[in-house]
C-alpha cells in the first residue's frame, strides 16, 4: 500500500468515534475555521490521533475534523488543511480528501482564501471557483497515482472537477440570500512565499482572477474519488502589485474574520438547499 492511502484502522478509529458517515465536508481556508460553528451535535476529533493523518503547521489550521449535523444534513469540517508548500507530497496533503471519501461524503465544498487579480474583485470578495490554473508542479496531479485493482475501479477522472451546476445554483442561491458574489478562475502556486508582481502580471495574461496556495489538488482528487465538487474563495487581498499595502498572513486571517457571517449564512444554505 502506498503511504497515506486511508487505512482500516484509520476508517475504524473515525468511526468508533461518530454516530453516522457524513454526506458532505468541507475543507476549511485560512481564517474561515469558525465556520464549523453552525453545526450542531459536534463530535470532535483531532487529526493528529487519527492513524496515518499529515499534520498541519500552519496558522490558523487547527488538525481537527468536526462531524455534526445542519438541519438533517450530516456533515464533517476539516478544520487544518494541508499544504504541499509545508513539505507534504500532494498524495500526502489530499489525504482527508480520501478519507471522506471512505467515510461516504458525496458533495465537497472548498473554500480557500485568495489575492484577487481580477481588478473588481476588492478584500471581502467571495468568488466561485468555475476552472483553475495548476501553476505548481508543471506536470498533472495524479501524475504517479498507483491504486490496488479494486481501489481503481472507484476512481474516475474528469478534466473538469468543479460541478457547474451546482456551482450555478449556488450563485442563484446567494442573490436570493443578498449575498454578494462573483465567479472566476482560480490558480494556484505552490508557495509559502507571495507572488512577485511579475507573476501576477503573467497570472493576469493567463486569465487567473484569483491566486491561492491550496484546493486545486483536492479537487482533483475529490473529483477522481466521485464527489461532487463546489469551490469558493474569500479574496482576503490584492494580489502583489495591485494594492498599497504589503503581504502577510494576519491580513489573510481578518479578512476572513469580516465575511464570516456571511459565509455561515451561506454554507448552512449550500448544504440544506441545494
Amino acid at each position: 500500500m502506498n503511504e497515506f492511502e486511508v487505512t482500516e484502522q484509520a476508517l475504524e478509529f473515525v468511526r468508533e468515534r461518530i454516530n453516522d458517515d457524513p454526506e458532505t465536508g468541507l475543507i476549511l481556508g485560512s481564517g474561515l475555521s469558525d465556520l464549523a460553528d453552525v453545526a450542531h451535535n459536534q463530535v470532535v476529533i483531532e487529526t493528529e490521533s487519527i492513524p496515518g493523518y499529515p499534520r498541519s503547521t500552519v496558522q490558523g489550521h487547527k488538525g481537527r475534523l468536526i462531524f455534526g449535523t445542519i438541519e438533517d444534513r450530516k456533515v464533517v469540517f476539516v478544520q487544518g488543511r494541508l499544504h504541499v508548500y509545508e513539505g507534504l507530497t500532494v498524495h500526502a496533503a489530499t489525504f482527508p480528501v480520501r478519507l471522506l471519501a471512505e467515510l461516504g461524503v458525496k458533495s465537497l465544498i472548498l473554500t480557500n482564501a485568495a489575492g484577487g487579480i481580477n481588478p473588481r474583485f476588492s478584500p471581502g470578495t467571495l468568488m466561485w471557483i468555475t476552472d483553475h490554473i495548476n501553476f505548481s508542479l508543471g506536470r498533472s496531479i495524479r501524475a504517479g497515482h498507483t491504486q490496488a485493482p479494486e481501489t481503481a475501479s472507484r476512481v474516475r477522472h474528469k478534466a473538469h472537477p468543479y460541478d457547474l451546476e451546482w456551482t450555478g445554483r449556488a450563485a442563484e442561491l446567494a442573490r436570493e440570500m443578498g449575498v454578494q458574489t462573483e465567479s472566476g478562475i482560480y490558480l494556484w502556486t505552490l508557495g509559502p512565499s507571495y507572488e512577485t508582481k511579475a507573476e501576477i502580471r503573467m497570472f493576469a495574461f493567463l486569465g487567473a482572477d484569483a491566486v491561492g496556495m491550496s484546493t486545486v489538488p483536492e479537487a482533483v482528487e475529490a473529483s477522481a474519488r466521485g464527489m461532487r465538487v463546489l469551490g469558493l474563495s474569500t479574496i482576503t487581498n490584492l494580489a502583489t502589485g495591485l494594492g498599497d499595502l504589503s503581504l502577510n498572513h494576519e491580513e489573510v486571517l481578518e479578512v476572513g474574520r469580516q465575511v464570516q457571517n456571511d459565509l455561515q449564512r451561506l454554507v448552512r444554505a449550500l448544504i440544506v438547499k441545494t
